[in-house]
């Protein structure tokens, strides 16, 4: 191996491993995978290998390859395995949107409504969207620190964001689309990027004054009252959220992100304590007045209320049930993949209720291997604030994995009945192009902070024989 190549790929300055090569071998796996899960299911449907298999599995290749390249040549001490993930969480969820494509049920649903039932090419565009904007975010973003500047500029935004679709109609009973002629947007999804940006930059500044206590009750360090003024507005804007726009999964994501990120900042269990206090008071109170929110609370009590000889009149969707019935037929292996029924979901099937698709075609196995995957993301971002040299990208590294994270807890929880349904996309694998694009710029944002924090320090330059000189001399 020639030393340039050495320098570049496998040993950085002062002899620090860049792990590039690592990257490099685990994406080809990434790949691998999801082409072989397509062939599984076009053999499963049709008895034959599916004619686009080639063509998916080189688009799938090369995007794979343009992000490794851009990381390798502007990032190249950044974590090895989040791409690698990020890439196969994509390339899977591809296969399982095309899977659902093929479903008599689901064509004849979409014909029945004048509109085409073919989501995978569409989604595969929307992920080289994402990748798009995952090569722009490491080639404009050189430092993370600089988005310290925008802290208060992105608090204006994340606020535009998550107010706009109060004035777009809504769909499927919540406002969290902005629709303008064909094209729709889900900002929430960008919004808890830019958020996260202003806590990080706020609770920076903030810390030390929020984690002073006036008193000490049943061993917990309870705030000073003017102190319990940030978490008070962050919690009545994310109930008026969930009153103006019935968005049960945004409220959550919005107040269960700032809690983690008050708590690491400050380090004080009481605001855990009090955010989740708050969080129930609030959830209780806006579940007993709000219609929709009532409806979905209510279906998430009684799943199979729908089914009863004379159903009330909240049980309008048997979609909860049928998820719980694919989790069910699913057990330990699954039935294979292209071989289950999970379409009888309906239009969901594709969106947040896609992890019904994995339960019942790849079993409780597959199902704990997405979320392993899922739960090692994490991980790394959790490692790569841990890493960080400076507060400012400790707290953005541990927001954006908190968010991560709490949507990833908030649709899976959903869907198999452990808390009530909110609508969210689960990140790369169900169909969404905020979400896949939202969700790549999150990826990027994390491996700049990465390779800030795995990046040696430069060498001191030598003194020269004159400043010894002068430095030894009396």
């Amino acid at each position: 191996m020639s030393s340039s190549t050495t320098n570049t790929t496998t040993i950085g300055a002062m002899g620090a491993p860049s792990r590039r090569n690592t990257e490099l071998a685990m994406l080809v796996f990434a790949v691998i995978i999801p082409v072989f899960a397509y062939a599984n299911v076009g053999l499963a449907l049709n008895d034959e290998l599916p004619a686009g298999m080639l063509a998916y599995g080189l688009g799938l290749g090369l995007l794979a390859g343009v992000a490794h390249l851009v990381v390798r040549k502007f990032a190249p001490y950044a974590d090895p395995l989040m791409l690698p993930i990020a890439t196969l969480l994509n390339g899977l969820g591809l296969v399982l949107i095309w899977r659902l494509d093929q479903s008599p049920r689901l064509i004849r649903q979409a014909a029945g409504q004048g509109i085409s039932n073919s989501s995978a090419p569409t989604q595969l565009m929307y992920s080289a969207m994402g990748i798009a904007l995952f090569v722009g975010v490491l080639l404009l973003l050189k430092d993370h620190r600089v988005l310290q500047r925008y802290t208060y500029i992105s608090m204006v935004v994340a606020l535009i964001l998550l107010i706009a679709p109060v004035f777009f109609p809504a769909r499927f009973g919540a406002r969290i689309w902005i629709t303008i002629g064909g094209f729709s947007i889900q900002p929430a999804e960008f919004a808890k990027i830019i958020i996260a940006v202003f806590f990080a930059g706020y609770l920076m500044v903030k810390r030390d004054a929020l984690a002073l206590a006036s008193r000490r009750f049943m061993g917990l360090y309870l705030p000073r009252g003017r102190d319990l003024g940030p978490i008070l507005v962050i919690w009545a804007m994310s109930l008026l959220i969930l009153v103006f726009e019935t968005d049960l999964g945004t409220s959550l994501l919005f107040f269960g992100l700032f809690v983690i990120m008050l708590y690491v900042a400050t380090e004080r269990t009481s605001w855990i304590v009090f955010g989740l206090l708050m969080s129930a008071i609030g959830a209780v109170v806006v579940g007993s007045v709000e219609p929709h929110v009532n409806v979905r609370v209510m279906a998430w009590l009684h799943p199979f209320a729908v089914y009863a000889p004379n159903p009330p009149s909240w049980a309008t969707t048997e979609q909860i049930a049928q998820s719980l019935f694919a989790f069910g037929s699913g057990g330990i292996f699954g039935t294979g993949l292209g071989q289950g029924n999970s379409d009888l979901i309906g239009f969901a099937a594709k969106a947040d209720f896609i992890l019904g698709t994995v339960g019942e075609e790849l079993g409780l196995a597959g199902m704990m291997a997405f979320l392993l995957l899922y739960a090692l993301l994490v991980e790394r971002g959790v490692r790569t604030a841990l890493a960080a040299r400076d507060p400012f990208g400790k707290l953005l590294a541990v927001g954006l994995s908190a968010a991560f994270a709490i949507q990833i807890f908030v649709v899976t929880g959903g869907v198999t009945g452990l808390i009530p349904l909110t609508g969210m996309n689960m990140p790369f694998i169900a169909q969404g192009g905020s979400s896949v694009i939202a969700n790549w710029a999150l990826i990027a944002v994390l491996l700049r902070i990465s390779d800030t924090a795995r990046r040696p320090a430069p060498t001191p330059a030598p003194s020269t024989d004159a400043e010894m000189t002068q430095v030894v001399r009396p």
